[in-house]
Protein backbone atom coordinates (compact mmCIF):
# COMPACT_ATOMS: atom_id res chain seq x y z
CA UNK A 1 0.00 0.00 0.00
CA UNK A 2 1.33 3.47 -1.11
CA UNK A 3 1.40 6.48 1.56
CA UNK A 4 -1.33 8.00 -0.70
CA UNK A 5 -3.75 4.59 -0.49
CA UNK A 6 -3.81 4.59 3.23
CA UNK A 7 -4.59 8.52 3.15
CA UNK A 8 -7.62 7.74 1.14
CA UNK A 9 -8.62 5.37 3.66
CA UNK A 10 -7.92 7.59 6.26
CA UNK A 11 -10.09 9.90 4.57
CA UNK A 12 -13.13 7.50 4.01
CA UNK A 13 -12.85 6.89 7.57
CA UNK A 14 -12.76 10.49 8.17
CA UNK A 15 -16.53 10.79 5.69
CA UNK A 16 -17.83 8.27 7.24
CA UNK A 17 -16.89 8.26 10.73
CA UNK A 18 -17.46 12.24 11.07
CA UNK A 19 -14.16 12.26 13.39
CA UNK A 20 -12.40 15.73 13.31
CA UNK A 21 -9.42 16.34 11.53
CA UNK A 22 -7.11 16.72 14.56
CA UNK A 23 -8.59 13.53 16.64
CA UNK A 24 -7.92 11.65 13.12
CA UNK A 25 -4.70 12.54 12.24
CA UNK A 26 -3.50 12.05 15.90
CA UNK A 27 -4.81 8.61 16.00
CA UNK A 28 -3.18 7.91 12.21
CA UNK A 29 0.53 9.10 13.70
CA UNK A 30 -0.15 6.80 16.64
CA UNK A 31 -0.79 3.87 14.30
CA UNK A 32 2.45 4.90 12.23
CA UNK A 33 4.87 5.20 15.70
CA UNK A 34 3.52 1.65 16.52
CA UNK A 35 4.59 0.08 13.14
CA UNK A 36 7.75 1.87 13.20
CA UNK A 37 8.26 0.47 16.80
CA UNK A 38 7.88 -2.90 15.88
CA UNK A 39 10.15 -2.38 12.88
CA UNK A 40 13.28 -0.40 13.62
CA UNK A 41 13.02 -0.61 17.95
CA UNK A 42 12.22 3.16 18.44
CA UNK A 43 10.36 5.93 16.97
CA UNK A 44 11.95 9.11 18.73
CA UNK A 45 14.12 9.77 15.72
CA UNK A 46 11.26 9.80 13.12
CA UNK A 47 9.31 12.78 11.97
CA UNK A 48 5.46 11.80 10.12
CA UNK A 49 3.88 14.71 8.21
CA UNK A 50 0.60 13.84 7.50
CA UNK A 51 -1.15 16.21 5.04
CA UNK A 52 -5.32 14.63 4.52
CA UNK A 53 -6.64 17.48 2.42
CA UNK A 54 -4.03 16.86 -0.04
CA UNK A 55 -3.86 13.45 0.34
CA UNK A 56 0.21 13.50 1.34
CA UNK A 57 1.92 11.59 4.19
CA UNK A 58 5.52 11.22 4.22
CA UNK A 59 8.13 9.63 7.12
CA UNK A 60 11.34 10.94 7.32
CA UNK A 61 14.02 8.65 9.74
CA UNK A 62 16.93 11.14 11.04
CA UNK A 63 20.36 9.28 11.81
CA UNK A 64 23.85 10.75 12.60
CA UNK A 65 26.62 9.75 9.65
CA UNK A 66 29.64 7.48 11.58
CA UNK A 67 32.42 6.34 10.30
CA UNK A 68 32.69 2.70 8.17
CA UNK A 69 32.57 -0.44 10.70
CA UNK A 70 31.20 1.98 13.81
CA UNK A 71 27.53 1.74 13.80
CA UNK A 72 26.57 0.77 17.24
CA UNK A 73 22.71 1.75 16.70
CA UNK A 74 21.27 0.91 12.88
CA UNK A 75 18.27 2.80 13.77
CA UNK A 76 19.89 5.95 15.25
CA UNK A 77 23.56 5.66 12.89
CA UNK A 78 24.44 5.15 9.23
CA UNK A 79 27.98 4.96 7.72
CA UNK A 80 29.74 7.41 5.59
CA UNK A 81 29.25 4.92 2.62
CA UNK A 82 25.77 4.41 3.17
CA UNK A 83 25.02 8.39 3.88
CA UNK A 84 26.76 9.62 0.63
CA UNK A 85 24.61 7.09 -1.64
CA UNK A 86 21.76 9.18 -0.67
CA UNK A 87 23.94 12.67 -0.66
CA UNK A 88 27.63 12.49 -1.81
CA UNK A 89 28.93 15.63 0.07
CA UNK A 90 27.51 13.86 4.11
CA UNK A 91 30.51 13.88 6.28
CA UNK A 92 31.17 12.18 9.54
CA UNK A 93 28.60 13.80 12.14
CA UNK A 94 26.08 15.05 10.35
CA UNK A 95 22.78 14.43 10.26
CA UNK A 96 20.73 12.46 7.58
CA UNK A 97 16.90 12.68 6.99
CA UNK A 98 16.02 9.77 4.70
CA UNK A 99 12.23 8.76 3.84
CA UNK A 100 10.90 6.04 4.79
CA UNK A 101 8.25 4.54 2.21
CA UNK A 102 5.36 2.15 3.86
CA UNK A 103 6.26 -0.35 1.36
CA UNK A 104 9.70 -0.70 3.46
CA UNK A 105 7.96 -1.72 6.49
CA UNK A 106 6.90 -4.90 4.74
CA UNK A 107 3.55 -6.44 3.51
CA UNK A 108 2.67 -7.93 6.91
CA UNK A 109 3.34 -4.58 8.77
CA UNK A 110 1.16 -2.90 6.56
CA UNK A 111 -1.78 -5.06 6.81
CA UNK A 112 -1.10 -4.99 10.53
CA UNK A 113 -1.12 -1.03 10.27
CA UNK A 114 -4.42 -0.67 8.62
CA UNK A 115 -6.02 -2.90 10.82
CA UNK A 116 -5.01 -0.91 13.43
CA UNK A 117 -5.58 2.22 12.34
CA UNK A 118 -9.63 0.63 11.70
CA UNK A 119 -9.69 -0.82 15.08
CA UNK A 120 -8.55 2.40 16.66
CA UNK A 121 -10.91 4.26 14.94
CA UNK A 122 -13.65 2.32 15.77
CA UNK A 123 -12.44 2.42 19.38
CA UNK A 124 -12.77 6.53 19.41
CA UNK A 125 -16.10 6.38 17.69
CA UNK A 126 -17.46 3.58 20.32
CA UNK A 127 -15.90 5.59 23.02
CA UNK A 128 -18.23 8.72 21.95
CA UNK A 129 -21.13 6.66 21.13
CA UNK A 130 -20.55 5.69 24.80
CA UNK A 131 -19.98 9.12 26.41
CA UNK A 132 -23.55 10.13 23.76
CA UNK A 133 -25.83 7.58 25.09
CA UNK A 134 -24.69 8.28 28.86
CA UNK A 135 -26.17 11.69 28.70
CA UNK A 136 -29.25 9.89 27.37
CA UNK A 137 -29.69 7.53 30.46
CA UNK A 138 -33.38 8.47 31.61
CA UNK A 139 -34.44 10.20 28.71
CA UNK A 140 -36.94 8.97 25.82
CA UNK A 141 -35.19 7.37 22.57
CA UNK A 142 -36.89 6.34 19.85
CA UNK A 143 -34.96 3.50 17.11
CA UNK A 144 -36.03 1.08 14.49
CA UNK A 145 -36.40 -2.53 14.84
CA UNK A 146 -34.09 -4.02 12.91
CA UNK A 147 -33.69 -7.90 14.07
CA UNK A 148 -36.07 -9.87 16.95
CA UNK A 149 -34.80 -12.69 19.00
CA UNK A 150 -36.14 -14.34 21.37
CA UNK A 151 -34.84 -12.64 24.20
CA UNK A 152 -34.25 -9.18 22.83
CA UNK A 153 -35.25 -6.58 20.22
CA UNK A 154 -32.17 -5.10 18.46
CA UNK A 155 -33.27 -1.56 17.67
CA UNK A 156 -31.39 0.68 15.59
CA UNK A 157 -31.53 4.37 15.45
CA UNK A 158 -30.77 6.95 12.56
CA UNK A 159 -27.04 6.86 12.97
CA UNK A 160 -26.84 2.99 12.96
CA UNK A 161 -26.54 2.73 16.30
CA UNK A 162 -27.38 -0.38 17.98
CA UNK A 163 -29.70 -0.59 21.22
CA UNK A 164 -31.23 -3.51 23.05
CA UNK A 165 -34.29 -3.94 24.24
CA UNK A 166 -34.11 -7.45 26.46
CA UNK A 167 -37.64 -9.21 27.05
CA UNK A 168 -38.22 -8.36 30.62
CA UNK A 169 -37.97 -4.41 29.69
CA UNK A 170 -40.88 -4.98 27.35
CA UNK A 171 -44.50 -4.38 28.22
CA UNK A 172 -45.99 -8.08 27.93
CA UNK A 173 -48.54 -6.73 25.22
CA UNK A 174 -45.57 -5.12 23.25
CA UNK A 175 -45.53 -6.61 19.62
CA UNK A 176 -43.21 -5.13 17.18
CA UNK A 177 -42.82 -5.64 13.48
CA UNK A 178 -39.12 -5.01 11.67
CA UNK A 179 -39.20 -1.49 10.15
CA UNK A 180 -41.35 -0.14 12.92
CA UNK A 181 -40.54 2.38 15.49
CA UNK A 182 -39.94 2.15 19.23
CA UNK A 183 -40.10 4.11 22.38
CA UNK A 184 -38.39 3.68 25.84
CA UNK A 185 -36.10 5.22 28.35
CA UNK A 186 -32.54 4.71 27.72
CA UNK A 187 -31.86 2.47 30.37
CA UNK A 188 -28.26 1.50 31.03
CA UNK A 189 -24.93 2.18 29.14
CA UNK A 190 -22.08 0.34 29.73
CA UNK A 191 -18.78 -0.66 27.84
CA UNK A 192 -18.44 -4.03 27.25
CA UNK A 193 -14.92 -4.76 25.76
CA UNK A 194 -14.78 -1.63 23.40
CA UNK A 195 -18.15 -1.59 22.62
CA UNK A 196 -21.51 0.01 24.12
CA UNK A 197 -23.91 -1.74 25.41
CA UNK A 198 -27.36 0.25 24.86
CA UNK A 199 -30.58 -1.00 26.95
CA UNK A 200 -33.98 1.00 26.63
CA UNK A 201 -36.96 0.02 28.54
CA UNK A 202 -40.17 0.22 28.96
CA UNK A 203 -41.61 -1.12 31.64
CA UNK A 204 -39.21 1.34 34.21
CA UNK A 205 -41.41 3.87 35.44
CA UNK A 206 -39.01 6.15 34.98
CA UNK A 207 -40.29 6.00 31.27
CA UNK A 208 -43.89 6.87 32.15
CA UNK A 209 -42.47 9.68 34.34
CA UNK A 210 -40.78 10.83 31.01
CA UNK A 211 -44.00 10.42 28.95
CA UNK A 212 -46.26 12.64 31.21
CA UNK A 213 -42.99 15.37 30.69
CA UNK A 214 -43.33 14.42 27.41
CA UNK A 215 -47.16 14.82 26.40
CA UNK A 216 -48.18 17.12 29.20
CA UNK A 217 -47.55 20.84 28.70
CA UNK A 218 -47.91 21.97 31.88
CA UNK A 219 -45.06 18.69 33.29
CA UNK A 220 -43.11 19.86 30.66
CA UNK A 221 -43.01 23.86 31.75
CA UNK A 222 -42.43 22.93 35.19
CA UNK A 223 -46.09 24.05 36.15
CA UNK A 224 -47.24 20.22 37.52
CA UNK A 225 -44.41 17.65 39.13
CA UNK A 226 -44.37 14.13 38.82
CA UNK A 227 -43.98 13.42 42.33
CA UNK A 228 -43.94 9.60 42.24
CA UNK A 229 -44.34 6.81 39.76
CA UNK A 230 -45.20 3.04 40.31
CA UNK A 231 -46.61 0.52 38.11
CA UNK A 232 -47.47 -3.06 36.93
CA UNK A 233 -46.23 -2.53 33.41
CA UNK A 234 -49.27 -3.31 30.98
CA UNK A 235 -51.80 -3.45 33.99
CA UNK A 236 -52.04 -0.56 36.18
CA UNK A 237 -49.90 2.16 37.35
CA UNK A 238 -50.54 5.36 40.02
CA UNK A 239 -49.12 8.25 39.30
CA UNK A 240 -48.70 10.96 41.96
CA UNK A 241 -48.81 14.88 40.73
CA UNK A 242 -48.95 18.71 42.35
CA UNK A 243 -48.67 21.75 42.11
CA UNK A 244 -46.93 25.11 43.22
CA UNK A 245 -50.03 27.22 41.78
CA UNK A 246 -53.22 26.65 43.42
CA UNK A 247 -54.73 27.97 40.20
CA UNK A 248 -53.84 24.35 38.45
CA UNK A 249 -55.59 21.27 38.95
CA UNK A 250 -52.79 18.59 38.55
CA UNK A 251 -54.93 15.67 37.67
CA UNK A 252 -57.66 17.94 36.04
CA UNK A 253 -54.56 19.16 33.64
CA UNK A 254 -52.86 15.25 33.38
CA UNK A 255 -56.04 13.61 32.45
CA UNK A 256 -57.78 16.04 30.02
CA UNK A 257 -61.05 16.66 29.01
CA UNK A 258 -62.96 12.92 28.97
CA UNK A 259 -59.16 11.73 29.57
CA UNK A 260 -57.91 13.23 26.18
CA UNK A 261 -54.52 13.86 27.61
CA UNK A 262 -53.40 10.63 29.12
CA UNK A 263 -55.49 8.49 26.47
CA UNK A 264 -52.03 8.80 24.21
CA UNK A 265 -49.90 7.42 27.39
CA UNK A 266 -52.33 4.70 27.76
CA UNK A 267 -52.33 3.64 24.30
CA UNK A 268 -48.21 3.63 24.45
CA UNK A 269 -48.33 1.58 27.52
CA UNK A 270 -50.50 -1.22 25.99
CA UNK A 271 -53.76 0.20 27.63
CA UNK A 272 -52.50 0.31 31.02
CA UNK A 273 -54.63 1.76 33.76
CA UNK A 274 -52.88 5.02 34.92
CA UNK A 275 -54.74 6.10 38.60
CA UNK A 276 -53.57 10.06 38.61
CA UNK A 277 -53.80 11.56 42.10
CA UNK A 278 -53.17 14.58 44.05
CA UNK A 279 -49.95 14.01 46.07
CA UNK A 280 -49.58 15.59 49.56
CA UNK A 281 -47.21 15.12 52.81
CA UNK A 282 -50.31 14.16 54.58
CA UNK A 283 -49.63 10.43 55.00
CA UNK A 284 -53.38 9.74 56.13
CA UNK A 285 -54.94 11.56 53.16
CA UNK A 286 -52.11 10.20 50.88
CA UNK A 287 -53.02 6.30 51.60
CA UNK A 288 -56.62 6.88 51.14
CA UNK A 289 -56.23 8.98 47.92
CA UNK A 290 -53.40 5.87 46.51
CA UNK A 291 -56.79 3.45 47.50
CA UNK A 292 -58.79 5.04 44.70
CA UNK A 293 -61.16 4.07 43.61
CA UNK A 294 -62.14 2.47 47.02
CA UNK A 295 -63.65 4.94 49.10
CA UNK A 296 -62.16 4.59 52.55
CA UNK A 297 -64.61 4.47 55.91
CA UNK A 298 -61.52 4.89 58.22
CA UNK A 299 -57.87 5.07 58.85
CA UNK A 300 -55.07 3.90 61.41
CA UNK A 301 -51.54 4.75 60.99
CA UNK A 302 -48.74 2.87 62.36
CA UNK A 303 -45.64 5.65 61.31
CA UNK A 304 -42.47 3.55 63.47
CA UNK A 305 -43.80 0.34 61.66
CA UNK A 306 -45.13 2.10 57.93
CA UNK A 307 -48.23 -0.14 58.35
CA UNK A 308 -51.70 1.52 57.49
CA UNK A 309 -54.45 -0.17 59.00
CA UNK A 310 -57.79 0.87 56.22
CA UNK A 311 -61.45 -0.14 57.18
CA UNK A 312 -63.78 0.01 54.26
CA UNK A 313 -67.33 -1.06 53.51
CA UNK A 314 -67.77 -4.50 52.11
CA UNK A 315 -68.56 -3.54 48.86
CA UNK A 316 -65.44 -1.13 48.85
CA UNK A 317 -63.50 -3.59 49.47
CA UNK A 318 -62.38 -5.15 46.03
CA UNK A 319 -62.04 -1.84 45.11
CA UNK A 320 -59.64 -1.46 47.59
CA UNK A 321 -57.82 -4.40 46.32
CA UNK A 322 -58.19 -4.54 42.66
CA UNK A 323 -58.03 -7.28 39.85
CA UNK A 324 -55.17 -9.73 41.13
CA UNK A 325 -54.37 -7.30 44.02
CA UNK A 326 -52.59 -4.56 41.46
CA UNK A 327 -54.66 -1.65 43.48
CA UNK A 328 -53.32 -2.65 47.09
CA UNK A 329 -50.13 -3.41 46.14
CA UNK A 330 -48.96 -0.70 43.99
CA UNK A 331 -50.76 1.47 47.25
CA UNK A 332 -48.59 0.22 49.12
CA UNK A 333 -45.57 0.79 46.83
CA UNK A 334 -46.45 4.70 46.05
CA UNK A 335 -47.28 5.63 50.02
CA UNK A 336 -44.09 3.60 51.53
CA UNK A 337 -46.78 1.56 53.66
CA UNK A 338 -48.16 -1.73 53.77
CA UNK A 339 -51.53 -1.68 53.58
CA UNK A 340 -53.79 -3.96 55.58
CA UNK A 341 -57.78 -3.88 54.41
CA UNK A 342 -60.96 -4.43 57.20
CA UNK A 343 -64.67 -4.35 56.53
CA UNK A 344 -66.86 -1.94 58.22
CA UNK A 345 -68.39 -4.54 60.64
CA UNK A 346 -66.10 -7.15 60.66
CA UNK A 347 -64.79 -6.73 64.61
CA UNK A 348 -65.14 -10.53 64.97
CA UNK A 349 -63.29 -11.15 61.91
CA UNK A 350 -59.55 -13.60 62.59
CA UNK A 351 -56.47 -13.09 61.04
CA UNK A 352 -55.11 -15.26 58.84
CA UNK A 353 -51.73 -15.52 60.48
CA UNK A 354 -54.21 -17.16 63.37
CA UNK A 355 -54.38 -20.32 61.32
CA UNK A 356 -50.62 -20.89 60.83
CA UNK A 357 -50.79 -24.63 62.40
CA UNK A 358 -53.66 -25.60 60.04
CA UNK A 359 -52.50 -23.34 56.37
CA UNK A 360 -48.90 -23.68 55.19
CA UNK A 361 -47.35 -19.90 55.89
CA UNK A 362 -46.59 -19.70 51.80
CA UNK A 363 -50.11 -19.91 50.89
CA UNK A 364 -50.88 -17.33 54.18
CA UNK A 365 -48.64 -15.15 52.16
CA UNK A 366 -50.15 -15.84 48.82
CA UNK A 367 -53.12 -14.39 50.41
CA UNK A 368 -51.84 -11.75 51.64
CA UNK A 369 -49.96 -10.42 48.77
CA UNK A 370 -53.26 -9.67 47.22
CA UNK A 371 -54.92 -7.85 50.25
CA UNK A 372 -56.87 -10.87 51.85
CA UNK A 373 -55.13 -11.53 55.24
CA UNK A 374 -58.30 -12.25 57.19
CA UNK A 375 -60.48 -15.00 57.15
CA UNK A 376 -64.02 -13.48 56.52
CA UNK A 377 -62.48 -11.60 53.48
CA UNK A 378 -61.61 -14.86 52.00
CA UNK A 379 -65.00 -16.50 53.18
CA UNK A 380 -66.72 -13.72 51.50
CA UNK A 381 -65.12 -14.76 48.19
CA UNK A 382 -66.43 -17.00 45.65
CA UNK A 383 -63.70 -20.02 44.60
CA UNK A 384 -63.38 -19.22 41.25
CA UNK A 385 -62.54 -15.57 42.28
CA UNK A 386 -60.02 -16.50 44.76
CA UNK A 387 -58.82 -18.64 41.69
CA UNK A 388 -58.20 -15.41 39.56
CA UNK A 389 -57.04 -13.09 41.89
CA UNK A 390 -53.93 -15.10 43.50
CA UNK A 391 -51.68 -17.86 42.14
CA UNK A 392 -52.80 -20.70 44.07
CA UNK A 393 -54.96 -23.99 43.10
CA UNK A 394 -58.57 -24.57 43.16
CA UNK A 395 -57.79 -27.48 45.30
CA UNK A 396 -55.64 -25.83 47.92
CA UNK A 397 -58.40 -23.01 47.97
CA UNK A 398 -61.25 -25.10 48.74
CA UNK A 399 -59.19 -26.31 51.71
CA UNK A 400 -58.39 -23.52 52.79
CA UNK A 401 -62.30 -22.15 52.68
CA UNK A 402 -63.37 -25.29 54.88
CA UNK A 403 -60.73 -24.56 57.57
CA UNK A 404 -62.02 -21.36 58.01
CA UNK A 405 -65.35 -21.86 57.72
CA UNK A 406 -65.44 -24.39 60.47
CA UNK A 407 -63.95 -21.88 62.21
CA UNK A 408 -66.71 -19.31 62.41
CA UNK A 409 -69.27 -22.47 62.81
CA UNK A 410 -67.62 -23.34 65.76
Amino acid sequence: MENVALIESFSEFKDDKLIDRVTLMAILEDVLRNALKKKYGDDDNFDIIINPDKGDLEIWRNRVVVADGEVEDPNQEIELSEAQKIEPDFEVGEDVAEEVKLIDLGRRSILALRQNLISKIHEHDNTNIYKQFKELEGEIYTAEVHHIRHRAIILLDDDGNEIILPKDKQIPSDFFRKGENVRGIIESVELKGSKPSIIMSRTSPVFLEKLFEQEIPEVFDGLITVKRVVRIPGEKAKVAVDSYDDRIDPVGACVGMKGSRIHGIVRELGNENIDVINYTNNIQLFVTRALSPARVTSLKLDEENKRAEVVLKPEEVSKAIGRGGHNIRLAGQLTGYEIDVFREGAEEDVELSEFSDEIDSWIIDEFSKVGLDTAKSIIELDVEDLVKRTDLEEETIIEVLKILKEEFED
